[in-house]
């Protein structure tokens, strides 16, 4: 059985695992960078989207006027992907073999790749870590090679 998802659906389901999986990365020792300025324009994309939007339940300001946003490092690596920037993980325990980048493209071909009990259970929001983890090991690598 083969699964076709849209766009939104492979970004809601990759921003899912990323907040659910990440630190599974980690224990593999893989790490995650990115262009420290593709960080900063990022955030600003997402804060300039919350202020746009006047969402009221997001965002708070300072006296001075400043616009405090409750945007996690997920929404924000997430935008860094759809401003067509990309996420290298990078292998800081092995020889370096598993050091891999992805762009927003990635995310869209490769989510439905994803074993299809795990991308069931995203799709059923039955999911956990594990399924998070077999996510963005297909996104990153294409199959599984941890775990």
């Amino acid at each position: 059985m083969e699964i076709k998802l849209t766009e939104k659906e492979s970004e809601t389901y990759f921003h899912n695992a990323l907040c659910n999986g990440a630190d599974y990365l980690n224990g593999y020792g893989i790490s995650l960078d990115y262009d420290k300025d593709d960080y900063l324009k990022a955030k600003k994309s997402l804060e300039d989207i919350i202020k746009e939007k006047n969402y009221p339940h997001w965002m708070t300001t300072t006296s001075s006027g400043d616009l405090l946003v409750g945007i996690c490092c997920e929404d924000v690596w997430m935008q860094i992907l759809k401003n067509g920037d990309k996420l290298t993980f990078v292998d800081e325990e092995g020889d370096g073999d598993q050091t891999n980048s992805i762009t927003i493209s990635d995310v869209h071909a490769r989510v439905q790749l994803t074993p299809l009990i795990h991308l069931q259970n995203m799709i059923d929001e039955n999911d956990d870590a594990d399924t998070a983890d077999v996510i963005l090991q297909t996104v990153i690598w294409e199959e599984v090679i941890f775990g």
